[in-house]
């Protein structure tokens, strides 16, 4: 009886040991992030500058420093550009025409 109690805390000490080691002992790649490519980089930094740009303007018209005219003008073009960045980084494909920094 005391043997058969021995072989299972040995196994469940085994176990529990193997459960809590298993993370370290996969492969490293798999636990490595993926570093996003220079396309989506790129499209990350329209949408932020297209979107720092619309949030401006909007606190430029609220507080009078833009007329409604100007407004009405600027924050179709913006609303485009940060809206197709967000569509080309929804479906994971780079836009080819997409400006590079530079």
């Amino acid at each position: 009886m005391l043997a058969a109690a021995l072989v299972i805390g040995a196994l469940l000490a085994v176990a529990a040991v193997w459960f809590v080691a298993r993370p370290f002992l996969s492969r490293s790649e798999d636990r490595l992030p993926v570093e996003p490519s220079s396309e989506r980089l790129a499209l990350e930094e329209e949408r932020d500058r297209a979107l720092a740009a619309l949030k401006e303007l909007e606190f430029d018209h609220r507080t009078g420093k833009v007329s409604d005219e100007d407004y009405r003008g600027l924050v179709g073009e913006l609303r485009r550009q940060a809206a197709d960045a967000l569509k080309a980084l929804d479906a994971g494909t780079p836009r080819a025409d997409v400006r590079r920094p530079g």
